[in-house]
């Protein structure tokens, strides 16, 4: 796996060591080792058979693994995994939401099998009924809901225990770009208001760069390499900055300063290698600067996930199209 250093400790809200499972003669998973910092988003990518729905399945109880060794919320997952399951909530890629129940049943049901008793289940479904924009439509059937309705009536059911860490797989699958960026500021609201660790699941590589504190890919059941979004661009080459000129005689100058880079004569543009930094980008002003060469324009380019994931795993972005049959479509409340 590509090393990235880590940022300072922080308590571990999921720790894996040695992580392995197999299926007949089919590795699925293969000494993966994993930690998630408390309070933190952690996303998992990987094309389709990576491993990452069987990670989260054996990090959620739902499964046993073959070998290593998994604390979750400080439980050891072998020995106490009932105070596991009482410590995380888990939203699936298939909604769990009973579809023939109005939300507000449906938060009462969950309240029931969290034993919360009448008069508290009732308080924290009036809560989360507030909190995700669902009061209106409390006693409506759910069958009526819009895709993000009906997911944040989803996360709101995996809420009601009050769960440290919350495995989300997929949650934003099937949405249009308003309801997923809805959906992207009440998983963000959660890690800042709440402390909520989140261990994110997710085939939208924007999703990840957009909310991950930090990413770990997943391929043939190993991980390739972690760290945070900026780390694994840099990881990429084909970084650049592009200068525009309007003078030719600035353009020739800028060349011949800058040394090694990419002329298009045609434009008056320059690429210049660079790793997209702050640190060497003002290198290169400072250098044009020094020659008191005008700029026009310019433009940072960097690599991006859709990037860094082919050149780890050799696939393009996987496509959005559902994999597990309906017996995996349950979730741990």
């Amino acid at each position: 796996m590509t090393e990235i250093p880590t940022r300072a400790a922080r308590p571990a809200a999921i720790t894996a060591t040695g992580l392995r499972k197999s299926y007949g003669d089919k590795t699925v998973l293969d000494g993966v080792d994993l930690h998630v910092p408390a309070g933190t988003i952690f996303s998992l990518l990987g094309p389709n058979g990576a491993g990452k729905t069987t990670t989260v399945q054996i990090l959620s109880t739902l499964t046993g693994a073959d070998a290593g060794q998994v604390r979750i919320a400080g439980h050891d997952l072998a020995t106490s995994p009932d105070a596991v399951r009482s410590a995380i909530g888990v939203t699936g890629q298939f909604s769990a939401v009973d579809k023939l129940l109005t939300a507000e049943e449906n938060l009462r049901l969950m309240a029931d099998l969290r034993h919360l008793g009448k008069a508290r289940g009732r308080r924290r479904t009036a809560e989360l009924l507030e909190a995700f924009d669902l009061a209106d439509v409390a006693r409506k059937v759910s069958m009526t809901f819009s895709g993000g309705m009906l997911r944040r009536l989803d996360l709101a059911m995996t809420l009601m225990g009050g769960p440290q860490i919350i495995f989300l797989d997929e949650p934003t699958t099937g949405l249009d770009p308003r309801s997923r960026r809805a959906m992207w500021q009440i998983i963000r609201d959660l890690v800042a208001e709440d402390g909520v660790t989140i261990f994110l699941t997710t085939q939208y590589l924007a999703e990840a760069d957009q909310l991950a504190d930090r990413i770990a890919v997943l391929d043939g059941g190993r991980l390739v390499a972690e760290g945070t979004a900026h780390e694994l661009k840099r990881l990429v080459p084909g970084g650049h900055i592009r200068l525009e000129f309007t003078d030719p005689a600035a353009f020739e100058r800028a060349a011949r300063t800058l040394g090694e880079v990419s002329r298009d004569e045609d434009t008056l543009t320059l690429r210049v290698p660079s790793d997209g930094g702050v640190r060497s980008l003002r290198s290169l002003m400072d250098r044009l600067d020094a020659q008191a060469i005008e700029v026009a324009g310019l433009t940072v380019h960097t690599p991006d996930l859709d990037d860094v994931f082919l050149a780890l795993t050799g696939q393009t972005v996987p496509t959005q199209t559902p994999t597990q049959n309906q017996a995996q479509k349950e979730s741990v409340r």
